[in-house]
């Protein structure tokens, strides 16, 4: 109920007011609900014990313990991660693979490098998102800085995610992040453009659009998986992690 809550209610801010409201009120539920369970005391449900027919033999097997004082114990996943740096030179040649496909697609459909650009530049513009297609296939130097400005970011971005969690996907990174996370995140692109901006969803070319996400997250994916996996320093103590409070000594 919690988690349903909070998806109507931010549902409600490209829908309608009354969805949030919605939303509220089931979050509100939740978390009353929730707190009652263990507030003041636990909620506790005896459960009746079956007996075996007969004892279970002891695993041969030695158990591994914990010794007292050593500073590793339970671990944080994950374990390791791709460096960031990696993240963001995935990210940046994604991005380029992903922007010539997407200039491609524009000389192919429009005989012009440019429409695509401005299409993306219309996402924070008004004025291109309602602008002929005559200004669309034409250069733009506000559209031009605009387009570059967003991409960077989140090629950047996406490649840093890609960075954090490529370690913890249970397939292969090429399969997830070169194919499932595009689709993925193009439909949640396209279901939010329909209700945000209409006249730029009905401009978009979606098979070229998925295609240039796809191309993204194969090289943005690739690059990274090939950086390999470094450790995360999460046992020690957080002031030994930062560095802070180390005495020099001579």
């Amino acid at each position: 109920m919690l988690a349903c809550g909070a998806t109507l209610l931010l549902a409600g801010l490209v829908t309608h007011l009354a969805v949030s409201v919605a939303g509220a009120v089931l979050f509100c539920a939740g978390v009353v609900g929730w707190f009652r369970e263990v507030l003041p005391r636990e909620y506790e449900v005896e459960v009746a014990l079956e007996h075996p027919a007969a004892p279970a033999a002891p695993s041969p097997r030695a158990v591994l313990k914990l010794a007292a004082g050593e500073e590793r114990h339970r671990a944080r996943l994950p374990i390791e991660i791709h460096p960031y740096s990696s993240g963001i030179t995935g990210g940046a040649a994604g991005g380029i693979a992903m922007a010539a496909l997407a200039v491609l697609y524009g000389v192919l459909s429009h005989g012009s490098p440019w429409y695509a650009i401005n299409l993306l530049a219309a996402a924070g513009s008004a004025t291109l998102t309602n602008a002929p297609l005559e200004v669309l296939t034409s250069f733009n130097a506000q559209g031009l800085a605009l387009a570059f400005v967003t991409h960077a970011t989140l090629s950047v971005l996406v490649g840093l995610l890609y960075a954090a969690l490529l370690p913890m996907v249970p397939w292969h990174p090429a399969l997830w992040g070169g194919l499932v996370a595009p689709i993925l995140w193009s439909g949640l692109i396209a279901s939010a453009l329909e209700v945000i901006n209409p006249a730029l969803n009905a401009r978009i070319a979606w098979p070229w659009f998925v295609a240039s996400q796809i191309a993204f997250g194969l090289v943005a994916g690739a690059v990274i998986a090939r950086s390999g996996l470094i450790g995360v320093a999460q046992y020690g103590p957080l002031a030994a992690r930062g560095d802070v409070g180390r005495e020099e000594r001579g």
